[in-house]
């Protein structure tokens, strides 16, 4: 079998479209911290994220049962398809754990394909406690030797920053990021993401902290932030040093223009999408010309 590291796979031109070239396996977390080798895929591979959300409906849309043994069809096929050509592939914990056990060990399953093919893992599971209960927490994705480790994990801080600590340690220590939510897009995010605290909002506040974090970090910083692209978020991300997750690319409304006009050419933007890609499943070249679609738009909008 052919070593990921010797493996010839599609890159993308100025275009968006396919190129033969050697794609480094950018998990190989020997290659540096989350931060430089989320900087250096993103180059190398296109800023764009693809989500595995599977959704019963669309497992159904692909012919799957929807159950366990449908979930890792779909899962490990999307990976099969898309995982040498995409910077970041992000599994959508909740889908998986849905089937119970059988779920999260497809889950595993899924980590260990996609990082296998080269692509930085994302996993979306918007943890937030405090204590002992984050520490088990960062132990189930942060940590070596669990068979859940990403190379990120998304958290949620609104029990405060500070509980996220054990998580930061825990990423700091393995060489592994997170993206905390900033501000999410959801109109009943606001009530608290916009609050003022001591003269800013709890998002900035948010952002703040996650850069006192990413200080000094070159090229990029571990502590990302979740800023939804399907709204203004009103955010200074000037100081933040660290790559900004944008969900809401496609399905959700938004477009590249509107990626633009809302983070301009500052911060490291990580586009999110989804259901734009998984829909023209279950074909494997139809999902990776999805993929070369959005990357074009991204590249020429």
């Amino acid at each position: 079998m052919t070593s990921e590291k010797n493996r010839q796979t599609p890159a993308y031109g100025a275009s968006g479209g396919p190129q033969t070239r050697h794609m480094p396996a950018f998990g190989e977390r020997e290659g540096g911290r989350f931060g430089a080798r989320l900087h250096a895929a993103m180059a190398a591979r296109g800023a764009l994220c693809v989500g595995i959300d599977p959704h019963p409906a669309l497992l159904v849309a692909w012919g799957l049962p929807a159950d366990a043994t449908g979930l890792a069809s779909f899962a490990l096929s999307t990976v099969d398809a898309i995982g040498d050509v995409v910077a970041v592939l992000k599994p959508q914990s909740a889908f998986f754990e849905a089937y119970g056990a059988r779920g999260v060990a497809v889950l595993e399953r899924t980590v260990a394909a996609a990082r296998q093919a080269g692509a930085l893992v994302v996993l979306d599971a918007k943890r937030g406690d405090i204590g002992s209960t984050m520490a088990a927490y960062a132990a189930a994705y942060l940590t070596d030797g669990s068979p859940l480790a990403a190379d990120a994990v998304t958290l949620s801080p609104y029990l405060g920053f500070e509980s996220l600590r054990p998580a930061l340690d825990a990423a700091a220590a393995s060489g592994r990021g997170v993206f905390v939510l900033a501000r999410t897009s959801n109109p009943d995010g606001a009530a608290v993401q916009d609050a003022v605290h001591s003269g800013r909002t709890v998002a900035q506040s948010i952002v703040d902290n996650a850069a006192a974090e990413n200080a000094g970090s070159r090229p990029l910083g571990d502590v990302g932030v979740v800023v939804g692209a399907t709204a203004p978020h009103g955010l200074d991300l000037t100081r933040l040093n660290g790559p900004v997750l944008a969900p809401g690319l496609g399905a959700q409304g938004a477009t590249a223009a509107d990626l633009r006009a809302m983070f301009g050419t500052g911060p490291a933007v990580l586009p999110s999408t989804s259901r734009d890609v998984l829909r023209h499943g279950p074909d494997p070249a139809a999902l990776r010309r999805a993929v070369y679609a959005v990357r074009a738009q991204l590249a020429t909008d």
